[in-house]
């Protein structure tokens, strides 16, 4: 697939509505995340040795879910419509990116702390529907221009997020600025995660899943095994 036919994709409505979506949803997780590590560094009076601990309470929180339910995103993946899925995802964003707000304007830490797990926990179950959902609505000749599409995307997302997060939280009058922008963006995100083509699962499935997330590691580890060029990936 040819560099030109990759940026094509953008007109398609089969990608552009979803890479939209998971292009909003990593910006805004970098710019509150680094608004909130621009804060507690620069925000009050704590010592170097409290900023390191809370920085780093951050960062578990937000990758933390990651570890603990990406195996059970990846059931609701396959049990659901995926597009579903990022649509109520999308919409949960909006309700995080809303409980940002009064926790960025009275620089409550522990409120911004849980809203970063929100964050978190919702990057968490968005991230097996955002991936698996490429191969049902691109030709096979499409998916891999279009994973790169989406690798790029969310590179350069997490860099811009990165860059205005923390240059519009060092100055406290942007605060509400950057408040707003926030929940703009998960505005747009909502509703382009709406435009977001229907992508049913493979086969039925059951709408349940397993919530034990040791025994759901071992399954997935046996059935990975079982296909020797996923397990080599």
């Amino acid at each position: 697939m040819n560099q030109k036919s990759q940026f094509e994709l953008l007109k398609s409505r089969r990608f552009k509505p979803y890479f939209m979506a998971q292009f909003l949803g990593a910006f805004n997780d970098n710019l509150f995340k680094n608004a909130l590590l621009i804060i507690v560094a620069y925000g009050g009076t704590r010592s170097l040795q409290e900023i390191s601990v809370i920085n780093n309470i951050a960062s578990g929180l937000f990758i933390l879910p990651f570890f603990i339910f990406a195996m059970v995103a990846g059931q609701m993946a396959d049990a659901l419509d995926k597009a579903t899925i990022i649509r109520r995802l999308k919409f949960t964003e909006l309700l995080l990116a809303l409980c940002a707000v009064p926790a960025l304007l009275t620089h409550n830490i522990e409120w911004m702390l849980i809203v970063l797990a929100g964050f978190g926990l919702q990057s968490a179950f968005f991230a097996p529907a955002k991936y698996s959902i490429l191969p049902q609505h691109l030709h096979p000749s499409e998916v891999v221009g279009g994973n790169a599409m989406v690798q790029m995307g969310t590179f350069v997302a997490i860099l811009a997020g990165t860059l205005i997060g923390g240059l519009m939280s060092a100055q406290v009058d942007l605060l509400p600025y950057l408040a707003g922008l926030i929940v703009l963006v998960a505005v747009v995100g909502a509703f382009y995660g709406r435009k977001v083509p229907p992508a049913p699962p493979f086969r039925e499935r059951p709408a349940k899943w397993n919530w034990n997330v040791v025994a759901v590691a071992i399954k997935s580890t046996r059935d990975i095994r079982r296909f020797r060029g996923v397990l080599l990936a």
